[in-house]
């Protein structure tokens, strides 16, 4: 039976981990760059499993989303946690999972790569505690933006 849970349910499903790593391989077979990146992909999966389920299950639904919104980006881990690089290798933006520092939230950090510019200040640490419709709302746009 397959199973039908969702990211923000219980994190991905056996497929599509599946798919994931079958992308790896194939990235992997395209040469040195695609290796870069199959290898880069491998380290956030790897990341991403290792965390607590609550913490799980926030990094698969923004890796879900930068996956979707923002294909370019390169996924590598940056001091252990789930990043996002340019083509230039600059992080854009990190996932900092509440556990990793025994925090009371888990964090998506915007680094100066960032496009998140918007007069003479402007946030770029922004709390996740559970995962919703209005938290995807919000992580799709701040990541559209940051890429723009």
């Amino acid at each position: 039976m397959t199973s039908k849970a969702t990211p923000a349910e219980h994190g991905f499903t056996a497929e599509e981990r599946a798919a994931m790593k079958q992308r790896a391989a194939e990235l992997r077979a395209e040469g040195k760059a695609g290796a870069k990146r199959a290898d880069g992909l491998q380290a956030v999966l790897d990341a991403i499993e290792k965390m607590a389920p609550e913490d799980r299950v926030l990094a698969e639904s923004v890796h879900s989303v930068v996956t979707a919104m923002a294909p370019d980006l390169l996924p590598k881990t940056w001091y252990g946690m789930p990043a996002y690089t340019n083509d230039d290798g600059k992080v854009i933006f990190c996932f900092k999972n509440a556990g990793k520092f025994k925090g009371r939230y888990s964090t998506i950090e915007f680094q100066d790569a960032a496009r998140l510019d918007e007069g003479e200040i402007w946030p770029v640490s922004f709390a996740l505690e559970h995962w919703s419709a209005a938290v995807e709302a919000k992580v799709t746009e701040l990541v559209k933006a940051a890429v723009s």
